[in-house]
């Protein structure tokens, strides 16, 4: 269900922008979030694949769990990336496809898409691709993919409903969902809902 928007939400995306591009530019500052490689092994991906994941896109990580925990991925596959940053997850998921699989990696921060970029040609990842555009309105044909992981977006978008309605139409019949996210236990508070340094942070 969605929380009604008490924010500004283009001043709320020009933060996570701004945030998330300091990620890509500047990964070695001292973030509210962990970063960085050595952060994903303790996230517990699989090993073999993370270490050929190169050095910029993994030195700009930041996601919040793994979404490889919720099952491998299998060769052949067609896998949307929602919110793919400088592209780890991506890459890790091009490992477990195969050159005859597909991963499409989405992102709305300019400066994380060309490090995503980056990574795949280092890689030589040539069946994955890098799209900047908004997750509530992706440029995909409905029934495109067979698995949509995300990891640590979802949270960041107040219109959750527009969010999944858009994953439905382009995940396949029988598709899979593996999302990493941030949850609460508790209602968050007026003023907290406004507070737009506790969405970006």
């Amino acid at each position: 269900m969605s929380v009604p928007v008490e924010i500004d939400v283009e001043t709320l995306k020009c933060e996570i922008k701004k945030t998330y591009a300091q990620v890509s530019t500047e990964p070695d500052t001292n973030f509210m979030f962990p970063t960085g490689r050595a952060w994903a092994r303790d996230l517990d991906y699989p090993p073999d694949l993370l270490m050929n994941v190169p050095d910029g896109s993994a030195e700009s990580f930041a996601g919040v769990a793994n979404p490889f925990s919720l099952g491998h991925l299998f060769p052949g596959e067609h896998v949307l990336d929602l919110g793919c940053g400088a592209g780890t997850d991506s890459l890790v998921a091009a490992q477990m496809v195969g050159p005859e699989g597909r991963v499409t990696g989405v992102d709305m921060t300019p400066e994380m898409i060309a490090k995503a970029r980056a990574g795949a040609l280092e890689l030589g990842a040539e069946h994955v691709e890098f799209v900047e555009s908004e997750v509530e309105r992706l440029p995909f044909d409905d029934e495109t993919f067979d698995v949509v992981i995300s990891n640590g977006v979802v949270d960041l978008i107040p219109d959750k409903d527009a969010v999944f309605a858009a994953l439905f139409r382009v995940l396949r019949p029988g598709g899979r969902l593996q999302l990493a996210d941030v949850t609460i236990q508790r209602p968050v508070s007026e003023e907290g809902r406004r507070n737009i340094d506790l969405w970006t942070g």
